[in-house]
């Protein structure tokens, strides 16, 4: 009895701990709730391609994906919160353009590219530029006519500086020879709500955020900015159709995690989330919405991205964007 007692307690308890973070290890992902976060306010078209996409790895992996928002500086907080995480594949980045247009706009505190291991691009959008009803125009050539008539007059918005919304109407505005005041918001939700009060009057934002409204006839759409029509909207003409030739921008959404992620984490989540995509009920959804499933491997993803930001980067330049 008293040996048994005498037995040091701290190594029996440092081996019990030991063969419990083994068990842990060996856990298939994910074995508890995964954060998606999400660097945009609620309500936003991101916000309902990760509310979607959360909702259907829910229901594959049986564990809760629970999308956080984090909005702020075109998207950098939510990154850099991603960037320091674990790398345990519990904390997740939903990838927006801001991704990509941040390296020339902000002073940031990791790398875009370094910092993340990326998983999978999920989808492709295009945008859709809508004014408000009391603006008298129902055509691109109508508003270029108007906005040069009226230099400075015409207040714009976008979910944040150097976001999608904002590059179209300052590549609008370069190629056009209009001059528009600029109002970001802090994601597209806020701004699609002062739209809807006249507060602005000019908006390019992604279809599954808009459609609803242009239905309803509380904004007006005049162009998508894809090469070609959204088979979503199929009687909206794009811009170049409108008259704009080379106007073409468009939106992606994709899945990252903080760089030191274990290959076969990462290869796991890539694989639920292409199954996803793959499924008839979430892809249905997402067309409905103007955004078109992507796909794709880790490597394809982190080829895109690399591409992204060199492409932006001479916009930006060219426009003499400055981040806010």
């Amino acid at each position: 009895m008293s040996a048994y007692f005498n037995t040091p307690i701290r190594p029996f308890l440092a081996g019990l701990f030991t063969c419990a973070a083994a068990v842990s290890a060996a856990q298939p992902y994910p074995a508890k709730p995964v954060r998606l976060i999400v660097g945009f306010a609620p309500g936003g078209p991101n916000d309902i391609v990760a509310r979607g996409l959360a909702q259907k790895l829910s229901e594959q992996t049986g564990q809760q994906f629970i999308v956080e928002n984090r909005a702020g500086a075109n998207t950098a907080v939510a990154t850099e919160m991603v960037s320091r995480a674990p790398p345990d594949g519990y904390v997740v980045m939903f990838v927006s353009p801001g991704h990509a247009t941040n390296p020339s706009l902000l002073k940031l505190n990791f790398d875009s590219i370094r910092d993340f291991a990326f998983v999978t691009q999920v989808a492709d959008a295009q945008n859709i530029l809508v004014v408000h009803p009391s603006l008298p125009v129902k055509s691109v050539k109508e508003l270029i006519a108007f906005a040069k008539a009226r230099p400075g007059e015409i207040n714009y918005g976008s979910s944040g500086a150097g976001s999608t919304g904002h590059l179209s109407t300052e590549l609008f505005q370069l190629m056009t020879g209009t001059k528009m005041v600029h109002v970001p918001y802090k994601g597209a939700g806020p701004a699609l709500i002062e739209l809807l009060a006249g507060q602005h009057v000019l908006y390019f934002g992604n279809i599954a955020g808009i459609i609803g409204y242009v239905r309803t006839n509380r904004m007006r759409a005049l162009a998508v900015t894809g090469e070609k029509r959204s088979p979503s909207v199929p009687d909206i003409p794009t811009v170049i159709e409108a008259g704009l030739p080379g106007f073409v921008v468009t939106a992606f959404y994709g899945i990252a995690l903080p760089a030191k992620a274990p290959r076969a984490i990462v290869d796991k989540l890539n694989s639920e989330v292409v199954r996803a995509l793959k499924s008839p009920d979430f892809s249905a959804r997402l067309r409905d919405g103007g955004t078109e499933p992507v796909g794709g491997t880790p490597e394809q993803f982190t080829t895109f991205m690399q591409n992204e930001i060199a492409k932006w980067a001479k916009v930006i330049k060219a426009a003499g964007i400055k981040g806010e």
